[in-house]
Parts: structure tokens; sequence; C-alpha cells
């Protein structure tokens, strides 16, 4: 799919890169922490996928929301698969704080305040940590997947 984006690139800064998925942090100032979980393939819809490949992306995706909340330490994460302006299967996993310039409305939607440069700066200096945790979590949950997958030798 040459037209796509995501199948272009990396769509993001790579965290972490399987067989069957990337996760990436998204250059969004207002946003640090902004993440996206990229199935590899081209698939348009999450039933697309067969049904051990659901439950590993969705596993990759609640653990990305697990770190984030430790991590980043939001109001709120907001979790969504969209797709309607890149029809490429992605979640983004947003984390969320009361002052946010949108809050508590979508990222997407119409700006509510600029927020605080302080607050933004204290948020941002978590990114790498984010990063690091996140990279760990996501090459744990697939090979747990995976070994679940794997039919035992002594069956």
């Amino acid at each position: 799919m040459n037209d796509c984006e995501l199948c272009r690139g990396d769509g993001g800064r790579l965290i972490a890169r399987t067989d069957r998925l990337r996760v990436v942090l998204v250059d969004e100032p207002d946003y640090p922490g902004f993440v996206r979980v990229i199935w590899g393939s081209h698939v348009r819809e999450l039933t697309d996928l067969p049904s051990p490949q659901r439950a590993l992306l969705m596993d990759i995706v609640f653990g990305v929301e697990i770190v984030m909340r430790e991590v980043m330490q939001p109001h709120k994460v907001n979790v969504a698969s969209l797709g309607n302006v890149t029809p490429h299967l992605h979640w983004h996993v947003i984390p969320r704080f009361a002052d946010d310039a949108h809050f508590p409305n979508p990222i997407w939607g119409v700006r509510q305040r600029e927020t605080d440069p302080r607050a933004l700066a204290q948020r941002k200096s978590h990114v790498e940590r984010l990063c690091e945790r996140l990279a760990g979590t996501v090459i744990t949950n697939t090979r747990r997947a995976s070994a679940a997958q794997t039919p035992s030798a002594s069956h």
C-alpha cells in the first residue's frame, strides 16, 4: 500500500517493533507521551485479524496504557482506534490532563485553552522513561502471547 502513510513509514519515533506490530511516540507538542500502536501489515479493521492476533494487539495496547498511567500519571488515558483518515489498523493511546489544551474534549476537537508551559515541561520530562518502559513491555507481552499460542511439547 504505497499510498498509506503507516505502510511507508514508522508513523512516529520508533519505541519498539516486533514481527507483528510497532509502538511509536507521536510528535504532538501539546501531548507529550502520545503513543500509537500500529499493526505491521495493512489491515483496515480489528476484526480483519484472526483472534490470536487481535488478542496480541489488544494486550500491547493495554500494556501501553498501564505503563503510561504509571509513568505519566495522567488524569485520564484516551484509547482510540479511528482510521477514518488513515485506514491502517492503529490505536492512539494518549495521556490526558485536566489542564491540557483540549480537555475534556478529544484532542482533535476545539482547543479549550493553552497549557501552562511548566506543566508541559514537567510532562515532557517523563517521556524518555515512558519510552524505555514501553520497549520492555512490548517485548515481554509479545513473548508471553507467542508462548501462549505455541502448543506445548508435552501434549
